[in-house]
């Protein structure tokens, strides 16, 4: 390390995560939206429930773009601010997985699988970047 450096704090295992959980959601978002067309069209799906449910999925597309963008930055940049909002913007994601893997009209298998691994990410993403903010906390001079 060369004299006056600054050590690298920011969190490999999280970016890790924050990549691969950038590709699962986009996934999971496209899914989503076919399984809604097949829901729509197969089922007996009440339009205002089909409205109310594709409705809060754009809420989640935008939501967890959020998210994963302050998330991103925050542990790049090791600001502890923008790691925070991550943080504060993971609670409605995950109140939003929740609903689309108990709380829908119907739920398919698929559906549950899909969610279940977004929470296990957002529950992994959860404990590191708390360590990754208490972190960035603890190491900075005034």
């Amino acid at each position: 390390m060369a004299a006056g450096s600054q050590p690298i704090l920011s969190s490999t295992a999280l970016q890790v995560l924050f990549y691969l959980n950038s590709w699962y959601f986009a996934a999971f978002f496209l899914a989503e939206t076919l399984m809604f067309v097949y829901k729509g069209v197969l089922l007996p799906y009440p339009a205002d429930n089909l409205v109310l449910d594709v409705v809060l999925l754009v809420l989640f597309l935008g939501l967890e773009t959020l998210r994963l963008f302050y998330g991103w930055k925050g542990n790049l940049c090791e600001r502890s601010l923008a790691s925070c909002a991550a943080l504060f913007v993971l609670l409605p994601c995950a109140a939003l997985a929740v609903y689309f893997l108990l709380l829908q009209t119907f739920v398919l298998r698929l559906e549950l699988l899909l969610s279940g691994v977004l929470l296990c990410f957002y529950g992994l993403e959860l404990l590191l970047g708390l360590l990754a903010v208490s972190t960035f906390s603890r190491s900075k001079v005034y």
